[in-house]
């Protein structure tokens, strides 16, 4: 398993990479003014981050139990980033409602954008990362 000090790492990298791509095309795709969705963006990440390390502590240790290995197979790549992003969902989307001022619907919408969005990169980070940083092979 991934040691604290790396989860710490990936989740960090995750969220400020992820806020630098978000923030622009956001803000043009919903006409919505960069600094009012960079505020979104921030304490959605702030949120994801904390998802995200207990997330995929939880994940892992439950692969490690069921499976005997926390190396991700295609199929549980794409489980692990559905289960995380509707996950998320939960707790991003009235605050998102809330600081726009938009309904519920709108906001889904637009988180709904979000999540496609992170579905893609999540997978494509998490991929990446495990190349860059891989796991111990007797993990």
């Amino acid at each position: 398993m991934r040691t604290t000090r790396d989860r710490i790492r990936h989740a960090l990298s995750f969220e400020i990479i992820g806020i630098l791509l978000v923030v622009p095309l956001g803000a043009m795709g919903f006409g919505v003014h960069a600094a009012d969705l960079g505020v979104v963006a921030v304490v959605s990440a702030t949120v994801a981050t904390l998802w995200n390390f207990l997330y995929n502590l939880m994940f892992d240790r439950l692969m490690k139990r069921w499976a005997g290995t926390v190396h991700k197979t295609l199929p549980v790549r794409v489980l692990h980033t559905l289960l995380f992003e509707g996950g998320l969902l939960l707790f991003t989307l009235p605050f998102i409602a809330l600081y726009l001022g938009i309904g519920l619907w709108q906001a889904l919408v637009m988180d709904v954008a979000f999540v496609l969005f992170y579905l893609v990169y999540a997978f494509v980070f998490n991929w990446t990362y495990d190349k860059v940083f891989p796991l111990p092979k007797n993990v």
